[in-house]
């Protein structure tokens, strides 16, 4: 299945802008993130650190250890099956729209509509879920340190706080966001060398290999063990998401026909590789199962590190997740804000005119990064009420984000002959590689879909079907007010007439 871009040389950069400007738009950001760079955005937002510990208390009790290693294991398989075929069309079609773009391109404005808008808000999900989960992480490293108390509302300040801090962050302008990335991805791989050699040395027992790789654990209430099993895998499809930054961050990107292509994919294989040894690692180095699932901290990892490396040990590794939990929120938000602008620049936004506004000084979109933060600030107000609106905060990131990288991939299989590849392309292993992409999106959506305990009340109720619902019906009310306004460019002209023109009063 190894792709073949060999046949294609690098585009300078000269080469990049006139792509650009021949699918329509005019360069307007700074070109000034590298291969690297690109492949750390997406590493940072796939954030092993941030997913894998935040839904570790979860997996728990969702099949247990074995679910948690062997659906790892399978999960990143079939992620990186989607990854593959998403980068060829990537490759094709490098503009910071990315996914509702391609849609578009290949089956129509309604197909870009909805792609856009489930991308959107999965990306804004993204935003509040990853920083609210840092905030919790940060409250229980204060209660450990100081015995602060996190209560909702404190919990609340630290997350404003964080997405202050990503807003301002993200103002300087791409070039520290790439810089910052790539200390992200030397943070995470050490981090969890760290996490897992200390664990791996200092607590005197460890569990035994048949526990971590057949151990299944079943407290969700149903009966199924294979239904429990499949609900399970929301651990590891929840932490692979987020690599279309890649995408997103393309018209920034030095050689974005190929440096973005394989962002995407090096992303998924890295991630894959190191979260399997980190969820390993803490796995083994579990001392008492069920006081680890009720921990007073309420954060199962942060139990694990106390119970084998004692407060100082575990406060400085939590110190560690926090950071890198950081790192993954701030590059969310560069990504949201860059779906916001394209968006925006195609006229799908309310306030569009103001939303796809460049600074002339920094080339970054200060207008769309506010936006970001705040629309996800939003979003996470109800966990001051409600201790299940933070899971339905993931919901909205898992159900709008996960279709959105399949739906390019199918209509460029429907597409056939005529789809034009770019310079990094998958070949003969195009076809069935797509497919099988296409197919695991399909069932993975149904099983974010699905109740996760029983019996279903209020508080245990799985909303993904709810937010997928309201997010189709708003884009469906909202197509009808903007359809006319609404429009990816047909030809270049676009990218001298109307793009120009537009574009023109956006640079403040």
């Amino acid at each position: 299945m190894s792709p073949d871009p060999s046949p294609t040389p690098a585009r300078p950069q000269h080469d990049e802008e006139q792509r650009l400007r021949e699918l329509g738009y005019r360069p307007v950001l700074a070109r000034r993130m590298g291969g690297f760079g690109n492949f750390a955005i997406s590493f940072s937002v796939i954030s092993i650190l941030s997913g894998c510990m935040t839904l570790y208390g979860f997996g728990l009790g969702t099949g247990g250890p074995a679910v948690m290693l062997w659906g790892w294991a399978g999960v990143g398989l079939f992620v990186l099956c989607v990854g593959l075929a998403l980068a060829e069309v990537t490759s094709a079609y490098p503009t910071s729209g990315a996914l509702y773009y391609m849609a578009d391109r290949l089956g129509g404005r309604r197909w870009g509509w909805y792609t856009g808008w489930l991308n959107l808000l999965g990306l804004l999900g993204a935003i509040a879920g990853i920083d609210y989960g840092a905030a919790l992480f940060t409250g229980a490293f204060a209660n450990l340190q100081w015995g602060f108390e996190p209560t909702p509302g404190r919990t609340m300040l630290i997350f404003c706080a964080i997405l202050l801090l990503h807003a301002v962050l993200n103002l300087f302008g791409v070039r520290l966001v790439s810089v910052l990335n790539s200390v992200s991805v030397w943070w995470h791989l050490a981090g969890v060398a760290l996490i897992v050699g200390a664990l791996a040395i200092v607590p005197d027992h460890h569990q035994s290999p048949s526990f971590v790789f057949t151990k299944f654990v079943n407290d969700t209430g149903w009966s199924s063990p294979l239904y429990v099993a499949a609900i399970g895998l929301l651990l590891a499809q929840y932490t692979f998401s987020g690599y279309d930054a890649s995408a997103h961050l393309s018209e920034e990107t030095s050689n974005a026909s190929v440096s973005a292509a394989k962002g995407i994919v090096r992303s998924i294989w890295v991630s894959w590789i190191a979260g399997f040894v980190l969820l390993a690692g803490l796995t083994f180095a579990i001392q008492d199962y069920d006081a680890t699932r009720t921990t007073d901290t309420g954060v199962p990892p942060a139990q694990i590190l106390l119970d084998g490396l004692g407060t100082d040990g575990a406060s400085a590794l939590l110190l560690v997740v926090i950071v890198a939990q950081l790192f993954c929120g701030n590059a969310e938000v560069a990504a949201a804000s860059r779906m916001v602008f394209a968006f925006s620049r195609d006229g799908a936004l309310p306030g569009s005119h103001l939303w796809r506004k460049v600074s002339n000084r920094t080339q970054t979109p200060v207008a769309a990064v506010w936006l970001s933060v705040i629309v996800a600030g939003v979003l996470a107000l109800p966990s001051l009420y409600s201790a299940t609106a933070y899971g339905a905060v993931t919901a909205i990131n898992v159900i709008g984000i996960t279709p959105a990288y399949a739906i390019p991939v199918l209509l460029r299989l429907r597409a056939g002959d005529r789809f034009q590849p770019g310079p990094w392309s998958l070949g003969r292993w195009s076809r069935p590689v797509g497919w099988i992409a296409v197919v695991w999106v399909a069932c993975v959506t149904v099983l974010f879909c699905l109740p996760q305990s029983s019996p279903v009340t209020v508080d245990t109720m799985n909303y993904a079907a709810v937010a997928l619902v309201v997010v189709l019906v708003l884009a469906s009310i909202w197509w009808y007010v903007a359809r006319r306004s609404y429009g990816t460019p047909t030809t270049a002209a676009y990218g001298s007439d109307r793009d120009q023109a537009e574009l023109a009063e956006g640079i403040v």
